[in-house]
């Protein structure tokens, strides 16, 4: 008999053919001890550093980074499925987060210096939480990563990163491109981890934040687990976006940006338009631009440059999205998208055509519960009321956008809309800029922007009385 004792594997199977992209073991526990260790110890030397120190090894990090950009868009078509036309952008992308965010560092982190007081000096600083734990996802593995990971490096932390077991590749490269930049050993570390060592990992003593983005169950999950100890979690959950037509609109603006919003990346994204509320005026060619532009696509092997639209991740979430679409049809929905003029849709397979419905309501699946793939709903509405009421009608709120060519009318309907972000003839777009947050069921905390560091730090007052001789 074989008493040899094997690790349990992580295998990562690509939505393009089911074929193998790699297998991973995953750590003992005895490993996953040293790397709690060495994050512990090298945060003590590492929250010392000067920030212009930290900003030299993040930079390095970064180049190195993109330095491999082709090699890591391949990985990242293989391991999710997005088309390799669009990969290089979450690239780019994920540059211009990293550097913006390195940029405001020393401005976000400075000391609050108060007022004068005789004999005494008072000001505030903000100290880094010591050991971050990063839980990334595999939608935007990279996009969502970058967004906790340079801002705790910057702050002084240390960081451990468990990515989705879709996309493992990605922490590997990300550590491949901090190894090349000289980080001190233990700043920066990932693990291939269970869902059981994950739980077990946040309520260890030795971490002191999680930054968690994924699906609303993994974020009560996620919070059981931290409501065992007094530390923060961010949480971004996932949203049911809308985006609401004005009578005013540029319609051909709206219909080619709503459109690529809605099925970018096969729709599975947290801020992805997935319902659409339209003025009964400039609805009838709203919906047509968006059928014609729709059955444009090319939905085909993804490492093809001439497609367009990819695999889902998987084909239970491809199925999840065919019940939506059915139960919607039951109810009296219309779908305006011949399945069979898209060859590659094939049951069983998480290969599946954009879909546009109309005639959909609030009593429908496809309108309340997120989708995460390529549909979306177009209701007709008749005012702002109409479409105010039905925009907050959601258990979530990420993002919202308005489309009209009247800024007053975007800013005082937006005063009154339940979300984190709110645009005006934009959307599906994070600007490192501006705080990433939301409400409801997409979660809490926020990530990007000087305020994405208060998070990451906290808050150390010094209070100094000056003692006088005599």
């Amino acid at each position: 008999m074989n008493n040899v004792k094997t690790h349990a594997m992580q295998q990562t199977l690509t939505p393009i053919d089911g074929s193998i992209v790699c297998e991973r073991a995953y750590p003992t526990p005895h490993e996953i001890d040293q790397v709690l260790t060495r994050a512990v110890s090298a945060q003590k030397e590492w929250g010392h550093v000067s920030i212009d120190e930290r900003e030299k090894f993040c930079l390095k990090m970064v180049e190195a980074f993109v330095s491999k950009k082709d090699e890591i868009a391949k990985e990242l078509t293989m391991q999710m499925g997005r088309p390799i036309r669009y990969t290089p952008l979450e690239v780019k992308g994920f540059e211009e987060r990293a550097r913006y965010m390195i940029s405001i560092a020393k401005d976000a982190l400075e000391e609050i210096i108060l007022e004068p007081k005789q004999g005494f000096t008072r000001y505030i600083r903000r100290v880094p939480l010591k050991v971050i734990f990063v839980i990334a996802p595999w939608n935007y593995p990279y996009l969502t990563a970058v967004n906790s990971i340079i801002p705790a490096l910057m702050s002084g932390n240390t960081v451990i990163l468990k990515h989705s077991s879709q996309t493992p590749l990605c922490a590997e490269r990300i550590m491949q491109a901090c190894d090349e930049a000289g980080f001190p050993n233990g700043v920066f570390q990932f693990l291939h981890l269970s869902h059981a060592d994950t739980s077990r990992i946040i309520e260890d003593d030795r971490v002191d934040f999680v930054a968690f983005t994924g699906s609303v169950t993994g974020g009560h999950s996620i919070q059981t687990s931290a409501g065992k100890r007094f530390i923060g979690t961010g949480l971004e959950l996932g949203g049911k976006d809308p985006a609401y037509v004005r009578h005013d609109v540029h319609i051909e603006h709206a219909i080619e940006h709503l459109t690529d919003g809605a099925f970018f990346n096969s729709g599975q994204s947290c801020c992805g338009i997935e319902r659409i509320y339209v003025h009964e005026k400039v609805y009838d060619p709203f919906v047509e631009g968006v059928v014609e532009l729709v059955k444009k696509y090319r939905l085909d092997n993804p490492l093809n440059m001439e497609t367009t639209l990819g695999p889902m991740v998987r084909t239970a979430a491809a199925d999840f999205v065919r019940d939506q679409i059915q139960e919607a049809l039951q109810k009296g929905a219309h779908a305006l998208i011949d399945p069979k003029t898209f060859p590659a849709d094939k049951k069983n397979t998480p290969y599946l055509a954009p879909q546009v419905m109309v005639n959909v309501n609030h009593s429908m699946r496809i309108m309340m519960e997120e989708s995460f793939g390529p549909v979306a709903g177009i209701m007709k509405v008749k005012d702002d009321e109409e479409a105010i009421s039905l925009m907050n009608d959601s258990n979530y709120g990420l993002t919202a956008s308005v489309w009209t060519t009247d800024t007053q009318a975007a800013i005082s309907i937006g005063d009154r809309i339940d979300t984190g972000t709110w645009f005006m003839n934009r959307c599906d777009y994070l600007d490192p800029a501006l705080a990433w947050t939301g409400i409801k069921h997409s979660g809490r905390g926020c990530t990007l922007s000087r305020i994405g560091y208060e998070h990451l730090t906290r808050p150390k007052s010094y209070h100094l009385r000056t003692q006088t001789s005599g």
